[in-house]
């Protein structure tokens, strides 16, 4: 048995196109993932996308496996390069489409021959309920918490899946050491991506990340509207902001009702099979 896959990056955040059809029992699907994402013994990337079977007139659908077997409920990154890999195999035009997830939608609109990729990600929330974040009620913005010592100031959000944005100093060191400690704290219970945020002038922002069951991460799309709609709430950015991040910037734009519009590049790096005994 051999597994046909695809691999691009957005950024320097690389994932694995696969057909969720060629995987032969879903219950192998966590321990797949972690095998072919390792990155001495498998194909290495920071995810899986599984391109969902979908009956003929229903929108693509995707499943976003992370590299500890842990299944997201989004990806920027993901979704933007999805959307690549739809135009390029001809499942989809010019004109925008919609992506269905596990449980919500996205719309997306592939330009420059595949080499950006416009993605509408829905509306960020502050709400403690809907984040979730244990033990607060209404947005959490501006709240303190104690990790490791020290007594951070935070903001959460959900734009689709939950994040933790630390407004101050960021670094690789620091987002490597409080990441994980904030990733797993007791406050989230269905765990939470990290970023650590210096604002740089009304229209850039330059942020460092820990991510949700993948680690240190050079980019995240989901990320960037996160943080975006945290400072545009805030009143620290405008609007429209630049992320940068170590591997490459986002363009993000925040609506009145914090909606967000994502655009950024997508990068093929090949197209392969998996031989049957790196599967075994």
């Amino acid at each position: 048995m051999t597994i046909g896959f695809a691999k691009y990056h957005g950024l320097g955040n690389d994932y694995l196109v696969i057909e969720e059809s060629d995987v032969p029992d879903p219950a192998w699907v966590s321990g797949f993932a972690r095998r072919i994402c390792e990155r001495h013994r498998g194909v290495g990337a920071d995810g899986v996308l599984l391109a969902r079977a979908r009956p003929p007139g229903e929108p693509p659908a995707v499943r976003i496996v992370n590299p500890d077997g842990s299944f997201a409920e989004k990806s920027g990154n993901g979704l933007r390069i999805f959307a690549r890999h739809l135009w390029e195999s001809g499942a989809v035009g010019r004109g925008p489409f919609e992506i269905r997830l596990d449980r919500q939608a996205v719309t997306a609109e592939v330009l420059s021959e595949g080499r950006q990729v416009v993605v509408d990600m829905g509306r960020a929330s502050f709400d403690a309920w809907e984040v979730p974040v244990r033990g607060m009620q209404g947005p959490v913005l501006r709240r303190s918490l104690e990790v490791g010592g020290e007594v951070l100031e935070f903001s959460a959000v959900t734009v689709g899946n939950p994040h933790c944005v630390v407004l101050g100093r960021a670094t690789k060191a620091r987002a490597c050491r409080i990441g994980p400690l904030l990733e797993r704290h007791s406050h989230f219970p269905n765990r939470t991506n990290v970023q650590l945020a210096e604002v740089l002038d009304r229209s850039r922002v330059r942020i460092e990340i820990w991510e949700r069951g993948a680690g240190y991460t050079l980019a995240s799309g989901s990320s960037s509207c996160a943080v975006a709609a945290v400072t545009t709430r805030l009143g620290l950015t405008d609007p429209e902001v630049e992320i940068e991040m170590p591997g490459g910037c986002l363009q993000i734009v925040v609506s009145d009702d914090f909606s967000l519009r994502m655009r950024g590049p997508v990068v093929k790096i090949c197209s392969g099979e998996l031989a049957a005994e790196t599967l075994e």
